[in-house]
C-alpha cells in the first residue's frame, strides 16, 4: 500500500469480509472471505489472493447494524456493518470492537463542529450559546473541546438516549446530534451540528451506547420499589424507612443492583448512586405504571 506524505497507516490487520448488498440489492447467498485489511486516515483497503478493494473513507456513510442476510452471518456474534453508496460490507477481525473504534477515529476524530453545552442541565433548558468545537476519540469516550477552553467528556456507558433532530443553527438548517448523558450526579444533554454525514456517524456511535445500557431486568417487589425510591430522589441511607424493609434486606438488593450495573457503590455500608441503566429502568418503570 504507497502512501501519501499526508496519509498515514491506523490499521494492519487479517480478517474476514462480505458485501451483503451490492447497488442497493441484497446478496443473501453472500459469504466470508479471508484478507488483509488496512486503514489509514483516507481510505480502507481490503486485499485477498483475488485482488484489492479499496474504500475512501469520504464514501463511508453508515457504521453499525445487523445485516443477517443468511445463516453463515447470523452464526457470527459480532461484526462491524459499513455503508458506502448503495453497497454494505461487513468486517469480523479477531479484535471487531478495535476496529470499529479506529474507524470511528479516521472518520470522526479532529472533525469541527458546532456545539452547545450543557444545552439542558438536570432536565433545565440552558441559555447555552453555540460554539466551535474538535471532536476527539478514544475508546469508549466521545471528547467535544469547545473553542471557549473547556472540554466535555462523553462516556459511552454513561448515554442515556440519543436523538437527530434537524434544527436551525447559524443561520441554516443543519442536522443536530442531542446525547443525553451524565457528568457526576447530574444529567445534561449535549447538543452537537454538523454535516449531515458526520450527523449520522456521530449518532452511531453515541446509540451504541444507548444499546449497551438498555437491557431486560426482572426486578422483584422489593427491588422495585427500591429502585422507584432512588430515583425521585431518597437518600441511600433512608431507604429502608422509606420502603420498609429491614436494613439487612436493603443491602442485599444493593448488592443485586450493583451487580447488574443498576447502581454504583460509591462507598461501603449503603451510599449508592443510580446508573444510566439504573436511570433508564426506572424511567420506563414509571412510564409502564
Amino acid at each position: 500500500m504507497t502512501m501519501s506524505e499526508s496519509e498515514h497507516k491506523l490499521l494492519d490487520t487479517q480478517g474476514k469480509f462480505l458485501r451483503v448488498i451490492q447497488d442497493g440489492r441484497k446478496l443473501n447467498d453472500a459469504n466470508w472471505t479471508p484478507g488483509r485489511i488496512i486503514l489509514s486516515n483516507k481510505r480502507l483497503l481490503v486485499a485477498t489472493d483475488d485482488g484489492k478493494l479499496t474504500i475512501p473513507l469520504s464514501e463511508i456513510r453508515d457504521l453499525g447494524g445487523r445485516f443477517d442476510v443468511n445463516q453463515a452471518v447470523a452464526s457470527v456474534s459480532e461484526y462491524v456493518s459499513l455503508r458506502h453508496g448503495g453497497d454494505v460490507m461487513l468486517f469480523t477481525l479477531p479484535d471487531t470492537e478495535g476496529f470499529k473504534w479506529a474507524l470511528y477515529e479516521a472518520l470522526l476524530d479532529s472533525a469541527i463542529v458546532l456545539a452547545k453545552h450543557p444545552a439542558v442541565e438536570g432536565g433545565v433548558v440552558q441559555d447555552t450559546e453555540w460554539e466551535k468545537a474538535r471532536i476527539s476519540i478514544e475508546t469508549g469516550t466521545v471528547g467535544l473541546a469547545i473553542a471557549s477552553g473547556s472540554f466535555v467528556q462523553v462516556e459511552l456507558a454513561d448515554i442515556g438516549n440519543v436523538n437527530t433532530e434537524e434544527r436551525h443553527v447559524s443561520g441554516e438548517q443543519r442536522p443536530v446530534v442531542e446525547v443525553e448523558h451524565t457528568e457526576g450526579p447530574t444529567s445534561v444533554e449535549t447538543h452537537v451540528a454538523a454535516t449531515e454525514r458526520r450527523s449520522d456517524l456521530l449518532e452511531s456511535l453515541l446509540a451504541d451506547g444507548v444499546r449497551r445500557n438498555e437491557i431486560e431486568i426482572d426486578l422483584d417487589g422489593a427491588e422495585q420499589q427500591v429502585l422507584m425510591a432512588l430515583y425521585s430522589g431518597v437518600s441511600p441511607f433512608e431507604i429502608p424507612d422509606f420502603v420498609g424493609i429491614d436494613i439487612e434486606e436493603v443491602e442485599e438488593i444493593y448488592e443485586r443492583l450493583i451487580e447488574l450495573d443498576v447502581l454504583d457503590e460509591v462507598r461501603k455500608r449503603r451510599e449508592v448512586t443510580l446508573t444510566t441503566r439504573g436511570r433508564n429502568l426506572a424511567s420506563e418503570s414509571i412510564n409502564d405504571e
